[in-house]
């Protein structure tokens, strides 16, 4: 049986009614896209503002710091930009670097150089000529602090202590450190003709946070700093060394993680350690924290901003009020609504599946959400496409800040698409 014309003309009226409609949407949807970003900012935990009148006080250290290790966020400070000596809290950075050098070297081994023989105290006691495994050195260095030690480890990793400075420097750079200043593997006072061998509290606080946080040898640098006594031998096994951690933090607070501490005659005490408790982790660093015979500061201080720290600050969802809208994606095409123009299309917060969506926060503390979107947009849009960010404050601070994408492809709408449909649904 013959089709009637009539019936063909009917269909390609259809057609391009459907699709007269939708070009008309997609005009509209022009106009606004000029208007592009709406902004919206939302208040998620609303309270009095940051003036606490809790915050530790009469501490000994000059400077000193306590951050959020999961964000590095500071969460007290006192004169933590202020630059100053940071004697063997060096060794951590020495630490990490070599343990990452030691991922593609695991046998390395070091002959000791007159450099290392001739460190002063406190030193393993090496001999010229002996040769030792840098893996065993390591403990040498961080429970001990031996200063021939990081010397040898030095000159294992990169040839000089020179050249390992200048790796120091670039790691230190890496991780965000703006004034911090590194000459000796061993954090002796020196200077050169870029300054003194330096710090700030708030750097050397990124330095433990990179060592114990984001590194790769992360574990390794915490089974090495933790560890009670360690025991070795030169690689000739002519003598024996045995090492005991010194670091009284690690028995002074339940959850005590990871530090070291420091003394020079410039630095005077230095401290920069590690706990971690109910899935919280804080970072304590401390500068020019007494001189003899004042030994004991550091351990108050620490103990006073860790119970800060723990008493004041816990974990809250930062996502959990947040409801991200849907948009508006002009001249779209959805086969289950055919004679829909605007199409409403979800959108989801693109966040990395091992980024902690909680944020440590205290009471009196305002997060805000400030939601940028585009309420309308136009076909096609690809699955994933990025329509827009999500950024959180705490109160002044950026914490974080995720792209928003959309959660499935819509294609466009065109006059072969409704005539294709028409003709598939039509009876003719």
């Amino acid at each position: 049986m013959k089709r009637r014309p009539h019936k063909v003309i009917s269909v390609l009226l259809l057609a391009a009614l459907i699709a007269g409609m939708g070009m008309a949407c997609r005009e509209r949807s022009l106009e606004i896209r000029n208007k592009r970003w709406e902004e919206n900012a939302e208040t998620v935990t609303q309270n009095s503002g940051r003036i606490f009148g809790d915050e530790p006080e009469n501490l000994y250290a000059r400077s000193a710091v306590l951050i959020d290790a999961d964000s590095g966020r500071v969460l007290f400070e006192k004169e933590a930009d202020v630059i100053r000596p940071m004697a063997s809290t060096t060794k951590i950075m020495t630490c990490i670097i070599a343990l990452e050098y030691l991922k593609e070297h695991p046998d390395q081994t070091v002959e000791v150089s007159d450099q290392a023989v001739s460190q002063p105290k406190v030193h393993l006691g090496m001999q010229r000529g002996e040769a030792f495994y840098l893996k065993d050195l390591l403990y040498s260095l961080m429970l001990e602090s031996h200063n021939d030690s990081a010397v040898a480890v030095a000159e294992g990793v990169a040839g000089s202590v020179e050249k390992f400075a200048e790796k120091m420097n670039a790691k230190a750079a890496e991780i965000g450190c703006k004034d911090t200043h590194f000459i000796t593997p061993n954090g002796l006072d020196a200077k050169d003709a870029g300054g003194v061998h330096s710090t700030t509290a708030k750097d050397l606080a990124k330095i433990m946070r990179y060592c114990i946080m984001i590194s790769t040898e992360k574990e390794t640098f915490l089974e090495v700093t933790r560890a009670k006594e360690y025991q070795f031998q030169d690689t000739e096994k002519k003598r024996s060394f045995s090492c005991h951690n010194h670091n009284a933090f690690l028995d002074m607070m339940d959850g005590a993680l990871s530090g070291k501490t420091g003394f020079t005659a410039d630095a005077g005490y230095c401290y920069v350690g590690s706990l971690r408790r109910d899935k919280r982790t804080f970072i304590v660093a401390l500068l020019a924290c007494g001189w003899p015979n004042n030994k004991g500061y550091k351990w108050k201080d620490t103990r006073k901003l860790m119970e800060y720290g723990l008493e004041h600050y816990q974990y809250q969802e930062i996502d959990k009020k947040m409801q991200i809208p849907e948009i508006k994606v002009a001249g779209g095409v959805d086969d289950k609504k055919p004679y829909q123009y605007c199409l409403n299309v979800p959108v989801k917060i693109e966040r990395p599946a091992e980024e902690n969506s909680k944020i440590l926060i205290r009471d009196g503390e305002e997060l805000r959400a400030k939601l940028e979107l585009a309420k309308y947009w136009n076909a096609p849009l690809k699955k994933g496409e990025k329509v827009g960010m999500l950024t959180y404050y705490l109160e002044s601070q950026k914490i974080a800040e995720y792209p928003l994408s959309i959660k499935k492809t819509v294609k466009k709408r065109t006059v072969w698409w409704c005539i294709c449909w028409v003709v598939k649904n039509a009876r003719l």
